[in-house]
């Protein structure tokens, strides 16, 4: 009842202040209660209001989306480059973003996913596309070469370089993780929702069948 009273009377200075000379009456208690639904208005007004709260579904820049929405620090810079990745012919996952795409926000999330169960075997590297150069050609160690200009976009490439995946947009895990599994030799997910390789029996027999 006082918050909704005093709700109507913020927007009567006047009248604010009308009601609460009339009340002088009233118990400390009552005017302490009525002091602490007046902070926590203004206080849940700049919360709402405030940049840190806006969604995760619009195209707003707030900063680096990994940090941001993926509470993932560890993903930007990534621990090693393209060139370093192609050279130690470790497996690698680009994934293109911007900061002020909604798709790449919830993507984000997904990209932590990935690194949890590939981070150790795989080099896991987010690109922005805003850092690329104004150029007409790109080599194959450069990030921007697999680019495709649609954001996000993850590119998988083999230990020998050889791109084996490119998805478009916010693929979903099982589609990427499948990619990865075949890339490392695991059994397939409809075999083992664990990720394990296959033994020297099945492999050998998976090619004879070929």
């Amino acid at each position: 009842m006082i918050l909704t009273k005093l709700l109507k009377l913020t927007s009567k200075p006047k009248h604010l202040f009308r009601f609460l000379g009339q009340n002088k009456s009233r118990s400390l208690w009552s005017l302490t209660k009525l002091s602490l639904c007046c902070l926590i208005l203004v206080a849940g007004f700049f919360l709402w209001s405030s940049p840190a709260s806006a969604s995760i579904n619009d195209d707003r820049y707030e900063g680096n989306i990994y940090i941001l929405y993926a509470g993932n620090g560890s993903l930007v810079p990534p621990r090693m480059d393209l060139p370093t990745s192609l050279k130690r012919e470790k497996p690698a996952i680009l994934v293109f973003y911007v900061d002020d795409s909604s798709d790449c926000k919830q993507f984000s999330g997904l990209v932590t996913r990935i690194q949890e169960f590939y981070g150790r075997a795989a080099s896991i590297i987010p690109v922005s596309v805003d850092s690329f150069t104004d150029r007409d050609q790109y080599t194959p160690e450069e990030p921007a070469y697999y680019y495709s200009g649609v954001v996000p976009e993850t590119v998988i490439l083999d230990q020998k370089g050889k791109v084996v995946y490119d998805g478009k947009g916010q693929v979903p895990y099982e589609e990427i993780d499948d990619a990865l599994r075949e890339v490392f030799d695991l059994l397939p997910r409809s075999e083992s929702q664990v990720l394990k390789r296959r033994s020297f029996n099945e492999y050998n027999s998976g090619m004879t069948e070929e």
